[in-house]
């Protein structure tokens, strides 16, 4: 099984001077329980290399189990330094994507062509789709096959406004994931500030925060056994 994580590329945080990124447990997290389950990655970014790393993720206090082992794996190092220009990748080639958050995506994976055609690819064959915190801004340009928003009528989470506020970049970010997805016709909900939260609807699969990285990432490679379950049995069905 092959799944494809997309990074952003994007380092500014609007008009602040400062930093941002990609959240680094959201995406070391799901990277160990994919690796540890035997999943072949393939890492991207919009510009490809090394992505830019929110500074405020590697600060002692949002160290995490999966960073620090991040921290002395040396081929994990490498892999990221090193991921491939999104244009490069094809749908066709994974069975699912998994988008990390930081605030980056809000910037640059939300308006990407090849993003947004990858993603509506991605969907309209089955493959399932997983995105947390801030990466589900990603979804806010796609569309389903009936012409709506991909998200429409479906249940969906993400960054809450509630957090935004919380880290006062509600007027810093370029759109509010939770309104996004609300305008979009999602059908989003929510748990408390902080608390993980992931919510499946089929293949799309999104997460609120960074602490729901573990639960979306797991998430994932379940829906991956069932259609991997549901593949073999029509397999035998046709054979027998």
């Amino acid at each position: 099984m092959r799944i494809l994580m997309v990074l952003t590329s994007h380092s500014r945080l609007g008009d602040t001077g400062k930093k941002t990124g990609f959240w680094f447990d959201e995406f070391a997290t799901p990277y160990y329980i994919f690796k540890d389950a035997g999943i072949v990655l393939t890492l991207a970014s919009p510009e490809g290399g090394m992505p830019p790393v929110d500074p405020r993720s590697e600060w002692a206090e949002a160290e995490t189990a999966a960073t620090i082992r991040f921290q002395s794996d040396s081929h994990a190092q490498t892999e990221l330094a090193n991921t491939r220009m999104l244009s490069s990748i094809s749908a066709r080639d994974h069975d699912a994507a998994f988008y990390p958050g930081g605030h980056g995506p809000l910037w640059d994976l939300a308006n990407h062509p090849h993003s947004i055609a990858l993603i509506e690819t991605m969907f309209c064959t089955g493959r399932p789709l997983a995105l947390v915190c801030h990466g589900p801004g990603a979804l806010r340009y796609t569309m389903a096959p009936n012409g709506r928003p991909l998200v429409a009528g479906r249940s969906v989470t993400g960054f809450s406004n509630f957090e935004e506020a919380a880290i006062e970049l509600t007027d810093v970010v370029p759109f509010l994931v939770e309104d996004m997805l609300r305008s979009n016709g999602g059908n989003y909900s929510r748990n408390r500030k902080w608390q993980p939260y992931a919510v499946s609807d089929g293949d799309l699969i999104t997460g609120q925060n960074p602490a729901s990285s573990a639960a979306v990432a797991n998430a994932l490679l379940h829906r991956l056994q069932i259609k991997r379950q549901a593949r073999k049995m029509a397999t035998s069905a046709r054979s027998a």
